[in-house]
């Protein structure tokens, strides 16, 4: 490959990156691969070869954020963590972790808060939100463990403060294992109930939050 030719691969891969961000952002797409195809059939690009890594569009995304609403995108972060520690302070029995966009900063408006709880049996924690009378679906979620293991496990969704919540339910010991990352394969970072709250006190302020 000619010095030319990777020059002007290495700018398709940033400006696909750039232009997934933007549609991630702008409409609401959370899933890294969709954005990349929205992306390529915007430049026209068939060739996979060319897609940038999820990597590469999560650091797009942190840049789009930085550069075009950096202060509406720390305000939603901020409330979106707030509503995060609210449920997690609900679910502490089940040791619950914050994970995903709204624990690594790169959130958007449309960004579900992810949680992780453990519990042997997922009805205890559907009775206790139950007992709380909050409202909440019963889901299913798929989680990659490894690159040969998929595992399905139950997952509930409610609303705390208007920012939806979406809490998949591990076995007890499953906090010993984090599944692995989307965005770059390695195993997924989690928060506890501390640590959450260190991220609040680390943010600005806004008047509109408080």
């Amino acid at each position: 490959m000619s010095r030319r030719h990777a020059v002007r691969s290495e700018n398709l891969r940033l400006a696909l990156a750039q232009e997934a961000a933007r549609v991630m952002v702008e409409h609401g797409i959370r899933d890294f691969l969709m954005a990349k195809r929205k992306a390529a059939e915007r430049f026209g690009v068939v060739d996979h070869a060319a897609l940038p890594k999820n990597t590469e569009i999560e650091a797009a995304l942190a840049q789009y954020q930085r550069l075009f609403a950096p202060d509406a995108h720390a305000e939603t972060l901020l409330r979106q963590r707030r509503a995060a520690l609210r449920a997690m302070h609900c679910l502490a029995e089940f040791a619950p972790r914050l994970v995903g966009p709204v624990l690594t900063g790169t959130a958007t408006a449309h960004s579900e808060v992810q949680l992780h709880v453990f519990a042997d049996n997922a009805e205890a924690l559907i009775l206790d939100l139950i007992d709380r009378a909050i409202a909440h679906e019963v889901a299913e979620r798929r989680v990659k463990m490894n690159a040969e293991r998929v595992l399905a496990y139950p997952a509930v969704r409610f609303m705390i403060d208007d920012q939806p919540i979406d809490a998949t339910v591990f076995p007890a010991d499953g906090i010993r294992q984090a599944p692995v990352s989307p965005v770059d394969g390695k195993p997924m970072r989690r928060a506890n109930l501390g640590e959450v709250q260190a991220l609040i006190g680390d943010q600005p302020r806004f008047d509109s939050a408080t």
